[in-house]
């Protein structure tokens, strides 16, 4: 597991997790009676200084894309951290953020991130 996020109302809890296998994770949690959805999300290295997520907000904001949510966690280098969006269209997004030369992480390289 690579970051963790709970959010709960009155009635349910949801929980976002980031992890090295999602297909893995799916199933030992469908298999443990959860129910479960995959979403796809982009992972961006930001600086980890102020204004970082800032950089990245803006460049989303520029193409009117908007952010359902997201999170963040710090790669343990402290290189920089690495910074979770939940977004309409997750590869058009990835294409703008790479093009104003912000790193997006593959699937794997947020697994090696740890």
């Amino acid at each position: 597991m690579r970051a963790l996020m709970v959010a709960d109302t009155a009635d349910f809890g949801v929980v976002r997790i980031i992890c090295d296998d999602p297909g893995f994770a799916q199933s030992a949690l469908e298999g443990a009676g959860y129910g479960v959805t995959v979403t796809d999300v982009i992972a961006v290295v930001v600086p980890d200084r102020p204004g970082g997520l800032a950089d990245v907000l803006e460049v989303l904001g520029a193409a009117e894309i908007n952010v359902e949510y997201a999170y963040c966690f710090v790669k343990p280098s402290g290189e920089g951290a690495i910074d979770v969006f939940r977004v309409e269209e997750p590869e058009r997004a990835g294409r703008i953020l790479a093009d104003a030369g912000l790193r997006v992480l593959t699937q794997e390289e947020v697994r090696l991130a740890g």
